[in-house]
Protein backbone atom coordinates (compact mmCIF):
# COMPACT_ATOMS: atom_id res chain seq x y z
CA UNK A 1 0.00 0.00 0.00
CA UNK A 2 3.04 2.40 0.65
CA UNK A 3 3.38 2.77 -2.99
CA UNK A 4 0.04 3.66 -3.83
CA UNK A 5 -0.11 6.27 -0.86
CA UNK A 6 3.22 7.51 -2.42
CA UNK A 7 1.90 7.45 -5.99
CA UNK A 8 -1.17 9.50 -4.56
CA UNK A 9 1.10 12.18 -2.67
CA UNK A 10 3.38 12.94 -5.97
CA UNK A 11 0.17 13.43 -8.34
CA UNK A 12 -1.52 15.90 -5.37
CA UNK A 13 2.12 18.18 -5.28
CA UNK A 14 2.81 17.58 -9.31
CA UNK A 15 2.12 21.37 -10.59
CA UNK A 16 0.83 19.98 -13.77
CA UNK A 17 -1.78 18.64 -11.91
CA UNK A 18 -2.23 21.01 -9.69
CA UNK A 19 -6.09 21.62 -10.80
CA UNK A 20 -6.76 17.94 -9.54
CA UNK A 21 -5.24 17.92 -6.24
CA UNK A 22 -8.28 17.48 -4.11
CA UNK A 23 -9.02 14.61 -6.35
CA UNK A 24 -5.51 12.99 -5.13
CA UNK A 25 -6.33 14.37 -1.96
CA UNK A 26 -9.52 12.83 -0.73
CA UNK A 27 -8.57 9.71 -2.88
CA UNK A 28 -5.77 9.46 -0.37
CA UNK A 29 -7.81 10.26 2.55
CA UNK A 30 -10.40 7.39 2.19
CA UNK A 31 -7.66 4.81 1.52
CA UNK A 32 -5.52 5.75 3.85
CA UNK A 33 -6.87 8.07 6.60
CA UNK A 34 -6.03 11.82 7.60
CA UNK A 35 -2.29 12.09 8.78
CA UNK A 36 -2.87 16.07 9.45
CA UNK A 37 -2.46 16.99 13.29
CA UNK A 38 -3.47 20.61 14.84
CA UNK A 39 -1.00 23.12 15.28
CA UNK A 40 -1.47 23.42 18.87
CA UNK A 41 -2.99 21.81 21.72
CA UNK A 42 -4.93 19.81 22.43
CA UNK A 43 -3.92 17.10 20.04
CA UNK A 44 -6.31 13.81 20.04
CA UNK A 45 -5.03 10.96 18.22
CA UNK A 46 -7.51 9.51 15.89
CA UNK A 47 -7.41 8.18 12.39
CA UNK A 48 -11.46 8.91 11.83
CA UNK A 49 -12.42 11.76 9.91
CA UNK A 50 -15.42 12.85 8.02
CA UNK A 51 -14.01 10.49 5.46
CA UNK A 52 -13.79 7.67 7.34
CA UNK A 53 -17.35 8.55 9.70
CA UNK A 54 -19.41 8.35 5.84
CA UNK A 55 -17.93 4.81 5.39
CA UNK A 56 -20.33 3.72 8.53
CA UNK A 57 -22.74 5.18 6.77
CA UNK A 58 -22.03 3.53 3.86
CA UNK A 59 -21.44 -0.10 5.83
CA UNK A 60 -24.91 0.39 6.89
CA UNK A 61 -26.55 1.16 4.07
CA UNK A 62 -24.55 -2.13 2.76
CA UNK A 63 -27.92 -4.93 3.66
CA UNK A 64 -30.59 -2.72 1.88
CA UNK A 65 -28.21 -1.90 -0.93
CA UNK A 66 -27.92 -6.07 -1.71
CA UNK A 67 -31.01 -6.75 -1.12
CA UNK A 68 -32.11 -4.12 -3.59
CA UNK A 69 -29.84 -5.73 -6.51
CA UNK A 70 -30.99 -9.09 -5.60
CA UNK A 71 -34.94 -8.04 -5.84
CA UNK A 72 -34.38 -5.90 -9.02
CA UNK A 73 -30.67 -7.29 -10.74
CA UNK A 74 -28.89 -5.30 -13.27
CA UNK A 75 -31.19 -2.52 -13.82
CA UNK A 76 -30.64 -1.82 -9.84
CA UNK A 77 -27.02 -1.84 -10.49
CA UNK A 78 -27.24 0.59 -13.14
CA UNK A 79 -29.02 3.17 -11.63
CA UNK A 80 -26.87 3.21 -8.62
CA UNK A 81 -23.94 2.97 -10.63
CA UNK A 82 -25.69 6.03 -13.02
CA UNK A 83 -26.51 8.31 -9.50
CA UNK A 84 -23.17 8.15 -8.52
CA UNK A 85 -21.42 8.99 -11.60
CA UNK A 86 -23.74 11.95 -11.93
CA UNK A 87 -23.39 13.31 -8.96
CA UNK A 88 -20.06 13.00 -8.43
CA UNK A 89 -19.38 14.67 -11.79
CA UNK A 90 -21.48 17.32 -10.34
CA UNK A 91 -19.45 17.60 -6.91
CA UNK A 92 -15.87 17.14 -8.73
CA UNK A 93 -17.00 19.94 -10.49
CA UNK A 94 -17.50 22.42 -8.06
CA UNK A 95 -14.80 21.45 -5.75
CA UNK A 96 -12.47 22.16 -8.78
CA UNK A 97 -13.98 25.60 -9.38
CA UNK A 98 -13.45 26.43 -5.62
CA UNK A 99 -10.51 24.74 -5.22
CA UNK A 100 -11.53 22.67 -2.30
CA UNK A 101 -11.74 19.31 -1.21
CA UNK A 102 -14.18 16.90 -2.73
CA UNK A 103 -16.85 16.60 -0.23
CA UNK A 104 -17.64 13.25 0.92
CA UNK A 105 -20.98 13.65 1.99
CA UNK A 106 -21.84 12.85 -1.56
CA UNK A 107 -20.10 9.28 -0.57
CA UNK A 108 -23.75 9.07 1.54
CA UNK A 109 -26.05 11.02 -0.69
CA UNK A 110 -25.03 9.15 -3.95
CA UNK A 111 -26.30 5.76 -2.55
CA UNK A 112 -28.71 7.00 -0.43
CA UNK A 113 -30.86 8.52 -3.63
CA UNK A 114 -31.00 5.82 -5.91
CA UNK A 115 -32.76 3.90 -3.17
CA UNK A 116 -35.42 5.95 -2.85
CA UNK A 117 -36.50 5.41 -5.97
CA UNK A 118 -38.71 2.90 -7.84
CA UNK A 119 -37.38 0.01 -9.22
CA UNK A 120 -38.61 0.48 -12.98
CA UNK A 121 -37.29 4.26 -12.93
CA UNK A 122 -35.48 5.37 -16.09
CA UNK A 123 -31.85 5.55 -15.59
CA UNK A 124 -31.93 9.43 -17.13
CA UNK A 125 -35.06 10.16 -14.78
CA UNK A 126 -32.06 8.88 -11.64
CA UNK A 127 -29.30 11.27 -13.54
CA UNK A 128 -31.32 14.43 -13.36
CA UNK A 129 -32.75 13.68 -9.85
CA UNK A 130 -29.68 13.18 -8.16
CA UNK A 131 -27.90 16.12 -10.25
CA UNK A 132 -30.75 18.50 -9.24
CA UNK A 133 -30.49 16.94 -5.80
CA UNK A 134 -26.76 17.56 -4.93
CA UNK A 135 -26.82 21.19 -7.14
CA UNK A 136 -30.23 22.80 -5.38
CA UNK A 137 -29.78 20.92 -2.48
CA UNK A 138 -26.05 21.37 -1.42
CA UNK A 139 -24.02 23.15 -3.76
CA UNK A 140 -26.20 26.36 -4.04
CA UNK A 141 -25.65 26.57 -0.48
CA UNK A 142 -22.25 26.42 -0.27
CA UNK A 143 -21.51 22.23 0.29
CA UNK A 144 -21.62 20.26 2.87
CA UNK A 145 -22.57 21.43 5.83
CA UNK A 146 -24.26 24.35 4.16
CA UNK A 147 -27.03 22.61 3.51
CA UNK A 148 -30.76 23.11 5.21
CA UNK A 149 -32.28 20.23 3.39
CA UNK A 150 -31.22 16.73 2.81
CA UNK A 151 -30.07 16.77 -0.95
CA UNK A 152 -31.51 13.59 -1.88
CA UNK A 153 -34.62 14.68 -0.68
CA UNK A 154 -34.31 17.41 -3.00
CA UNK A 155 -33.79 15.29 -5.78
CA UNK A 156 -36.02 12.82 -4.74
CA UNK A 157 -39.06 15.62 -4.60
CA UNK A 158 -38.09 17.40 -7.63
CA UNK A 159 -38.59 14.43 -9.76
CA UNK A 160 -41.74 13.30 -8.00
CA UNK A 161 -43.18 16.78 -9.28
CA UNK A 162 -42.00 16.54 -12.57
CA UNK A 163 -42.43 13.19 -13.32
CA UNK A 164 -45.59 12.18 -11.24
CA UNK A 165 -46.24 9.18 -13.65
CA UNK A 166 -43.10 8.01 -13.98
CA UNK A 167 -42.39 8.03 -10.48
CA UNK A 168 -45.85 6.78 -9.05
CA UNK A 169 -47.86 4.48 -11.47
CA UNK A 170 -45.46 1.63 -12.20
CA UNK A 171 -43.75 -0.19 -9.06
CA UNK A 172 -42.17 -3.97 -9.47
CA UNK A 173 -43.20 -6.56 -7.48
CA UNK A 174 -39.64 -8.52 -6.09
CA UNK A 175 -38.25 -11.40 -8.16
CA UNK A 176 -40.62 -11.03 -10.80
CA UNK A 177 -41.72 -8.92 -13.89
CA UNK A 178 -45.19 -7.74 -12.83
CA UNK A 179 -46.06 -4.11 -12.14
CA UNK A 180 -48.54 -3.11 -10.42
CA UNK A 181 -50.11 0.81 -10.05
CA UNK A 182 -50.64 0.69 -6.03
CA UNK A 183 -47.89 -0.36 -3.18
CA UNK A 184 -49.21 -1.03 0.44
CA UNK A 185 -50.06 2.16 1.67
CA UNK A 186 -52.07 2.90 -1.76
CA UNK A 187 -53.46 0.18 -1.17
CA UNK A 188 -54.66 0.49 2.00
CA UNK A 189 -55.01 4.24 1.47
CA UNK A 190 -57.85 3.48 -1.35
CA UNK A 191 -59.67 0.40 -0.36
CA UNK A 192 -58.70 -0.25 3.10
CA UNK A 193 -57.24 -3.61 2.19
CA UNK A 194 -54.12 -4.37 4.24
CA UNK A 195 -50.59 -6.42 3.41
CA UNK A 196 -49.85 -9.13 5.18
CA UNK A 197 -46.83 -8.21 8.19
CA UNK A 198 -44.59 -11.17 7.01
CA UNK A 199 -44.39 -9.70 3.62
CA UNK A 200 -44.11 -6.11 4.72
CA UNK A 201 -41.05 -7.31 6.76
CA UNK A 202 -39.36 -9.27 4.04
CA UNK A 203 -39.55 -7.02 0.91
CA UNK A 204 -42.22 -9.00 -0.91
CA UNK A 205 -44.13 -6.21 -1.93
CA UNK A 206 -43.86 -3.39 -3.94
CA UNK A 207 -42.51 0.12 -2.87
CA UNK A 208 -38.55 2.00 -3.59
CA UNK A 209 -35.85 -0.23 -4.14
CA UNK A 210 -34.07 0.34 -0.55
CA UNK A 211 -37.08 0.50 1.56
CA UNK A 212 -38.16 -3.27 1.12
CA UNK A 213 -35.91 -5.43 3.08
CA UNK A 214 -37.33 -4.08 6.39
CA UNK A 215 -34.71 -6.11 8.69
CA UNK A 216 -32.05 -4.67 7.18
CA UNK A 217 -33.08 -1.24 7.45
CA UNK A 218 -33.25 -2.06 11.06
CA UNK A 219 -29.84 -3.86 11.80
CA UNK A 220 -27.96 -0.91 9.75
CA UNK A 221 -29.85 1.61 11.79
CA UNK A 222 -28.66 0.37 15.24
CA UNK A 223 -25.51 -0.40 13.62
CA UNK A 224 -25.91 3.66 12.98
CA UNK A 225 -26.88 4.31 16.85
CA UNK A 226 -24.58 1.69 18.25
CA UNK A 227 -21.61 3.34 16.64
CA UNK A 228 -23.07 6.73 17.40
CA UNK A 229 -22.96 8.02 13.87
CA UNK A 230 -26.76 8.39 13.94
CA UNK A 231 -28.22 10.14 17.64
CA UNK A 232 -30.69 7.94 18.50
CA UNK A 233 -33.32 10.45 19.65
CA UNK A 234 -34.62 11.00 16.05
CA UNK A 235 -35.36 7.70 14.97
CA UNK A 236 -36.72 6.23 17.97
CA UNK A 237 -38.90 9.00 18.72
CA UNK A 238 -39.87 9.21 15.09
CA UNK A 239 -40.85 5.59 15.43
CA UNK A 240 -42.32 6.01 18.65
CA UNK A 241 -44.45 8.52 17.61
CA UNK A 242 -45.55 7.33 14.24
CA UNK A 243 -46.94 3.84 16.41
CA UNK A 244 -48.39 6.18 19.30
CA UNK A 245 -50.16 8.52 17.03
CA UNK A 246 -51.65 5.82 14.92
CA UNK A 247 -52.38 3.71 17.67
CA UNK A 248 -54.84 6.54 18.82
CA UNK A 249 -56.16 7.76 15.29
CA UNK A 250 -56.47 4.05 14.73
CA UNK A 251 -59.16 3.64 17.26
CA UNK A 252 -60.73 7.28 17.09
CA UNK A 253 -60.59 7.17 12.89
CA UNK A 254 -60.34 3.65 11.64
CA UNK A 255 -61.50 4.42 8.15
CA UNK A 256 -58.42 7.10 7.90
CA UNK A 257 -55.68 6.04 10.20
CA UNK A 258 -54.20 2.87 9.17
CA UNK A 259 -53.20 0.32 12.57
CA UNK A 260 -49.34 1.41 13.88
CA UNK A 261 -47.78 -2.10 13.29
CA UNK A 262 -48.79 -1.42 9.68
CA UNK A 263 -47.52 2.01 9.50
CA UNK A 264 -44.37 1.02 11.20
CA UNK A 265 -43.53 -1.69 8.39
CA UNK A 266 -44.94 0.14 5.01
CA UNK A 267 -43.28 2.59 2.95
CA UNK A 268 -40.27 4.10 3.71
CA UNK A 269 -40.67 5.32 7.01
CA UNK A 270 -37.76 2.83 8.62
CA UNK A 271 -35.24 3.71 5.63
CA UNK A 272 -36.40 7.54 6.35
CA UNK A 273 -35.98 7.52 9.95
CA UNK A 274 -32.71 5.86 10.13
CA UNK A 275 -30.76 7.37 7.14
CA UNK A 276 -32.11 10.39 6.04
CA UNK A 277 -33.82 12.04 9.31
CA UNK A 278 -30.51 11.61 11.29
CA UNK A 279 -28.70 13.79 8.87
CA UNK A 280 -26.16 15.67 11.31
CA UNK A 281 -26.49 18.39 8.53
CA UNK A 282 -30.29 19.18 7.95
CA UNK A 283 -31.11 17.80 11.63
CA UNK A 284 -31.08 19.88 15.10
CA UNK A 285 -27.56 19.70 16.66
CA UNK A 286 -29.18 19.80 20.59
CA UNK A 287 -30.82 16.81 21.99
CA UNK A 288 -33.79 18.28 22.80
CA UNK A 289 -34.06 19.45 19.61
CA UNK A 290 -33.72 16.17 18.24
CA UNK A 291 -36.65 14.81 20.16
CA UNK A 292 -38.76 17.39 19.27
CA UNK A 293 -37.40 17.21 15.40
CA UNK A 294 -38.70 13.03 16.10
CA UNK A 295 -42.10 13.71 17.21
CA UNK A 296 -42.95 16.26 14.98
CA UNK A 297 -41.67 14.43 12.00
CA UNK A 298 -43.97 11.51 12.95
CA UNK A 299 -46.99 13.42 13.72
CA UNK A 300 -46.67 14.83 10.26
CA UNK A 301 -45.98 11.82 8.55
CA UNK A 302 -49.32 10.00 9.77
CA UNK A 303 -51.15 12.96 9.21
CA UNK A 304 -49.95 13.25 5.58
CA UNK A 305 -50.14 9.33 4.87
CA UNK A 306 -54.08 9.63 6.29
CA UNK A 307 -55.57 13.17 5.10
CA UNK A 308 -53.50 14.16 2.21
CA UNK A 309 -53.35 13.14 -1.37
CA UNK A 310 -50.38 11.27 -1.31
CA UNK A 311 -49.95 7.86 0.38
CA UNK A 312 -46.17 8.64 1.42
CA UNK A 313 -45.07 11.05 3.73
CA UNK A 314 -41.89 10.55 5.10
CA UNK A 315 -40.07 12.52 2.29
CA UNK A 316 -42.36 15.37 2.67
CA UNK A 317 -42.18 14.98 6.38
CA UNK A 318 -38.27 15.59 6.41
CA UNK A 319 -37.93 18.31 3.86
CA UNK A 320 -40.69 20.51 6.31
CA UNK A 321 -38.68 19.46 9.17
CA UNK A 322 -35.01 20.53 7.80
CA UNK A 323 -36.82 23.79 7.59
CA UNK A 324 -37.89 24.09 11.02
CA UNK A 325 -34.63 22.00 12.62
CA UNK A 326 -32.99 25.72 12.99
CA UNK A 327 -35.40 27.12 14.94
CA UNK A 328 -36.27 24.19 17.20
CA UNK A 329 -32.52 24.58 18.24
CA UNK A 330 -32.85 28.77 18.82
CA UNK A 331 -35.74 28.02 21.13
CA UNK A 332 -34.26 25.01 22.75
CA UNK A 333 -31.21 27.27 23.63
CA UNK A 334 -33.08 30.40 24.14
CA UNK A 335 -35.03 28.07 27.05
CA UNK A 336 -32.19 26.66 28.29
CA UNK A 337 -29.78 29.52 28.70
CA UNK A 338 -31.94 32.61 29.44
CA UNK A 339 -30.37 36.52 28.98
CA UNK A 340 -28.91 37.46 32.47
CA UNK A 341 -30.50 40.48 33.99
CA UNK A 342 -27.99 43.75 34.99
Amino acid sequence: MKPLKSILTKLSHAKRLSRFKTIFETMEGIIFGITETTPGAPHIVDNIEIKRYMSFAIIALLPTTVASIVFYGWHAVLVILACYIAGGIVEVAFAVIRKRHIEEGFLVTGLIFPLVLPPTVPIWVAVVGIAFGVLFGKEIFGGTGRNIFNPALVGRLFITIAFPQIMSASWQIPFTDAITAATPLGMMKAAGEAVPYRDLLLGLTAGSMGELFRIGIIAGGIFLMASKVANWRVPIFYLGTVVLFSFIGNIAVPAKIAPPLFQFLSGGLLFGAFFMATDPVTSPFTGTGKIFFGILLGILTVLIRSFSGYTEGVMFSIIFMNALAPLLDHFVLTARYKVAKT
